[in-house]
Order: structure tokens, then C-alpha cells, then sequence
């Protein structure tokens, strides 16, 4: 009987490290089948929800277009925490680097007159700089003062918010008779063809091809491809380079990495400031490509807390963060559809959804947990 226990609990422990993609899929099923359950219980008909979902992701070309824009700043989070992760810290700050990101974009992009040719790298590498070094903060507390990044993160989040929304208010910045900043200058803009679009001749083509007029309609611009890039910069970075070494030895050991002759504190400053730069990326696309402007918010977005999410179904994975993400933004824009007729359910429920799937996401870490603790307690014994 203590041998098939003993062989139970090795079989526990394997699921529980090795997780595969196989167990990401059951456990997204899973959270699907959790909405439903609630969808259900509430009187509304789940396959008819979900139909109407999936209808309102892929039935025209604009709202797979808006899925995309909607999955590509979770992606960047996604990565920014993965990032962190695979280095042995917890960003929770992604939220407040994607604004100053925000913030950083708006300013370069509305105050500074340049071509445009060197006016939207300007305006990214701005955001991209401000946001690394708002990471940075928490990587020199930790590394300095051995503050935890999870404090200090949560903390500048909501200094990030407030600081945005006093600029809002700032002469100068403050769009006269609004709660939004200024609009970036048309040089800053990254929306494909938008001149072209409000051109005669453009308007004219745009009648003629129904398919392209749909699909151009909506605030398309390159962000997505900046996205994947990143991603596959990323894995190149943590997975072929010396400093992806030195990155990942401090995340899997940093006593052993000291001991190898690697700057431990110093490589937490870089892994902090290096997550930071992919939420404030995430942050300025957002408004090269989509908003243009910053408005005054009364609450967090949450672009880096669903990051965390989209890092956890990814398994930290860099590349997995690219699928993780569409999801994510699938989740996120079809769900609004099931609002409409016919269906008319609360569309709370896809936050259910997603919150079952990092449930189940998160359930072998938790045997790990159990299994090693046992472990220990027989090992003493």
C-alpha cells in the first residue's frame, strides 16, 4: 500500500513540474465549463454564449482586427512578466510601467516635432526608457534595501496612476475642456493608411472592396508585429545569450549564482529594468497605434494585471505569451458580444472564465507545494 502511494505521489510530482501544453488546453477547457456552469445557473443558455463569442472574434474581418489590437498589449505585459519571472522576481508593476509608457509616448509624441521616420522611434524609445527605469526603481530596492518587488511594484502602480492623472491637469498638457491630454502629432501616428483612408481616392476604393473596408475601419496599425518580434527577442535573449544565462541563474538560484562569480544584484536591477521596458512598449503602442492621447482614469486598466494571466497560461514561455495573449484578447472582445441580443448575459462572466483557467493554471504549483512539504516532514522523520 506505501509503495503505490509512493508511486502516486512521484506521478503527482512529475504532472506538477512537467507541465505541458496538453494541460494548459484541459485547464482552459476547464475554465469554459466553469463560465458556463454560472452562465447556466443564471437562466442564460451557455452554448449559445459561447457561439455568439466565437461569431463575434471571427464573423468579420474589423472584430478579428479588433481581437488583435486587443491581444497586443497583453502580450508585451505577458512578456514583461514572463521576463521577470524566468529571473527569480515577481513583477507585479506592469500595470504602472504600461502607464508611464503611456505617459512618456503621449508627451514625446505631442511636445516634440520631428519627421516621421524618426518621430514614432523617438516617441516608443521614450516610453521604453521612462518605463525601464520606473522598473528599475524595484529591482535597486530589492537589490539595495531588500525591499520585495512585490511591495515596491504595487506601490508604484499607483503612483504611476496618480502621477498620470496630475499631468492630465497640468497647462499646457490638459486638452481645454476635457479630462485628456493633448492628441500626439500626426508624425507619431501608427495606424496603416490612415491618411489614405480619409483621402478622396482611398474612401472611393475602400466602397468597392467591402472585405478591405471592414477590415481597414478599424484602428489598425503595427503594433502586433512589434509584439511578436519582442517575443522572439525575448526567448533569443533568455535562451542564447550570456546575459540570459547569468539572468536565469539568479532566477533559479541566487546563492549559487553569487557563488559563480555573477553580480546577483546587479543582474535584478537589469531583469527589472528590462520588464519595465516591455510594459511601457505595451504602453506607448497603445497610444502611437490606438489612443493617441492619455485620459484621466479612476482606476487601473488592468493591461498588466491580465499579464500576469497571459504569463501564467504561457508558463513563462516567451513565444507562449504570443498565443496566450490572442486568447486573452479573444476572451476580452468577443466576450463584450455576449451583452447583445439574443443573448443578453453580463459580460462579468468572461472574468470568471479567466480567472477559472489560471485556477486550474496554478493548481500544480500548489501539489508541488503539498508533495515537497510531505517529502520533507518523511525525510525528517
Amino acid at each position: 500500500m506505501k509503495l503505490k502511494l509512493k508511486e502516486l505521489r512521484k506521478t503527482l510530482y512529475i504532472f506538477a513540474t512537467e507541465k505541458t501544453i496538453g494541460f494548459t488546453l484541459i485547464s482552459i477547457f476547464l475554465g469554459l465549463v466553469v463560465g458556463a456552469i454560472f452562465l447556466a445557473a443564471a437562466g442564460f443558455n451557455p452554448f449559445q454564449a459561447y457561439w455568439v463569442m466565437l461569431l463575434g472574434v471571427f464573423s468579420k474581418p474589423s472584430y478579428i482586427s479588433y481581437t488583435i489590437i486587443r491581444a497586443t498589449p497583453l502580450i508585451l505585459t505577458g512578456l514583461s512578466i514572463a521576463f521577470a519571472f524566468k529571473t527569480g522576481l515577481f513583477n507585479i508593476g506592469a500595470e504602472g510601467q504600461f502607464i508611464i509608457g503611456s505617459v512618456a509616448a503621449t508627451a514625446a509624441g505631442y511636445f516634440l516635432h520631428l519627421p516621421l521616420l524618426i518621430h514614432i522611434p523617438v516617441v516608443i524609445i521614450s516610453a521604453v526608457l521612462a518605463a525601464g527605469i520606473w522598473g528599475g526603481i524595484a529591482g535597486y530596492f530589492k537589490a539595495k534595501f531588500g525591499v520585495h518587488e512585490v511591495i515596491s511594484t504595487i506601490m508604484l502602480n499607483w503612483i504611476a496612476l496618480y502621477f498620470q492623472n496630475f499631468l492630465i491637469y497640468t497647462k499646457g498638457f490638459q486638452k481645454p475642456g476635457g479630462e485628456t491630454s493633448y492628441s500626439i502629432q500626426p508624425t507619431a501616428n501608427m495606424m496603416i493608411l490612415k491618411t489614405w483612408k480619409q483621402s478622396e481616392a482611398g474612401r472611393e476604393w475602400l466602397l468597392q472592396h467591402p472585405f478591405w473596408k471592414d477590415l481597414l475601419r478599424t484602428p489598425m496599425n503595427w503594433g502586433f508585429v512589434i509584439a511578436i518580434l519582442m517575443a522572439i527577442l525575448v526567448w533569443f535573449i533568455l535562451n542564447k545569450t550570456a546575459l540570459g544565462y547569468r539572468l536565469r541563474a539568479v532566477g533559479f538560484n541566487k546563492f549559487a549564482a553569487e557563488y559563480g562569480g555573477i553580480n546577483v544584484n546587479k543582474n535584478m536591477i537589469i531583469s527589472m529594468f528590462i520588464a519595465g521596458a516591455l510594459a511601457g512598449l505595451a504602453g506607448a503602442l497603445q497610444v502611437v497605434g490606438v489612443s493617441h492621447k492619455v485620459t484621466l482614469i479612476a482606476a487601473m486598466e488592468g493591461y498588466g494585471f491580465d499579464g500576469i494571466a497571459v504569463a501564467l497560461i504561457a508558463n513563462s514561455n516567451a513565444l507562449g505569451c504570443i498565443l496566450a495573449g490572442l486568447l486573452f484578447g479573444a476572451l476580452k472582445y468577443g466576450g463584450t458580444k455576449i451583452q447583445m441580443f439574443p443573448v443578453k448575459a453580463p459580460s462579468e462572466v468572461i472574468n470568471i472564465v479567466i480567472g477559472s483557467i489560471v485556477f486550474f493554471i496554478s493548481i500544480p504549483k500548489l501539489i508541488k507545494v503539498i508533495l515537497t512539504r510531505k517529502n520533507k516532514k518523511e525525510g525528517t522523520k
